[in-house]
């Protein structure tokens, strides 16, 4: 069967867990080298390489656009020496958010290797899912190129430049999601990545550009069973600083103190961000999707006190949810946002993208190990 439904994901991973090999844990000391790892790392169970963008389009026409390929490890060893025996399973969500014409559409896919169904090479950057698929061409410029079929389609077709050095987060890029040592991954981010090229919708091509930030995380058990989603933003200032940051929503309704995040600043480099530094992020209005009954914050404080800079945030349409039934099975909001606030006394304005889980549907902390 070439689709498999996300209870039965789960289910495999379950069995394969405890069985066979162990996965490899995220640890901190091991150094990132690129463009090298950019490459898929088979060892881990869970990684992904996500990438989020704005773009604009001639005549003030703007677009966001989320594009995220998923590896997600069912058995490290399996027994079967066949080809269809299945090692790891891999998703793709393709998102494009038209915000001029408030509309949001989202298409998905999930498949395992099989016949070259699906992969991720660990020898060359190349991820891709049927036709859908991420590559680099030397000197450090990522195409993307994935489309949905059909007259209503979505799709990109965009070229992103590695104009900026990778951002390693938490320690050396180490970044500790839990009470465990292993709960935690390896994770760096190009967080500004000049784009142009093409964005699909309704079945038509339109040319665009503006600016990516793309994620690459890869570890085994990310998260406690008691964390039931996170808050995270990427965001880029016109004054030239990008920041990462994120929170970890538990049961209880308190924010674990593992949640963190990274200032970019052109003179001076990347920083950490920790709790205990002081940052906060508030949730304001919120909008309630009828698909699900999630209530989702889309308008945020950003507060950083140690780094005199405090932001608003505000969803650039209300209604960015995606539903991944043939996929993770999961329910999260991601989406284009504006940023408007005050930076070491300037103003300061941006754009990004946040990303909300936990909000409707399973638990993150039930997934996410």
């Amino acid at each position: 069967m070439r689709w498999l439904s996300a209870p039965v994901v789960l289910l495999v991973t379950v069995v394969a867990a405890a069985q066979g090999p162990a996965w490899k844990e995220a640890a901190p000391g091991r150094p990132i080298s690129l463009p090298a790892d950019h490459v898929s790392h088979p060892e881990y169970k869970l990684e992904w390489w996500y990438y989020t963008g704005n773009l604009d389009a001639p005549g003030g026409r703007r677009f966001g656009y989320q594009l995220t390929f998923f590896r997600i490890g069912v058995d490290p060893a399996p027994i079967n020496p066949s080809r269809w025996a299945v090692r790891d399973l891999y998703m793709t969500h393709l998102a494009v958010t038209d915000v001029n014409g408030r509309r949001f559409a989202f298409t998905e896919r999930m498949n395992r290797a099989g016949p070259g169904w699906a992969g991720a090479a660990t020898d060359t950057y190349r991820v891709w899912n049927e036709d859908w698929q991420a590559t680099i061409d030397p000197p450090g410029v990522h195409r993307l190129q994935a489309r949905q079929p059909g007259d209503a389609g979505i799709g990109v077709d965009l070229r992103l430049r590695e104009d900026r050095p990778a951002v390693l987060h938490g320690d050396g890029g180490y970044s500790r999601k839990g009470s465990s040592p292993g709960n935690a991954s390896n994770y760096y981010s190009l967080t500004r990545m000049p784009t142009t090229g093409t964005i699909t919708i309704d079945g038509r091509s339109i040319d665009v550009t503006g600016q990516s930030w793309m994620d690459h995380e890869f570890g085994t058990s990310f998260l406690e069973p008691d964390q039931v989603g996170w808050d995270w933003f990427s965001i880029q200032l016109d004054d030239g600083r990008d920041l990462m940051i994120f929170q970890l929503r538990r049961a209880d309704g308190s924010i674990d103190p593992r949640s963190s995040g990274t200032l970019v600043e052109p003179d001076r480099g990347p920083t950490a961000i920790t709790l205990d530094s002081g940052f906060r992020l508030e949730p304001g209005r919120t909008w309630r999707s009828q698909a699900t009954g999630g209530r989702y914050p889309i308008a945020w404080t950003v507060r950083l006190p140690r780094f005199d800079i405090e932001l608003t945030v505000t969803a650039a349409v209300d209604d960015q949810e995606l539903h991944t039934e043939r996929s993770a099975g999961v329910t999260y909001w991601e989406g284009a946002i504006d940023v408007t606030g005050r930076a070491r006394g300037h103003v300061v304005h941006g754009r990004g993208y946040l990303e909300m889980t936990g909000y409707a549907g399973k638990s993150m902390g039930s997934v996410m190990r």
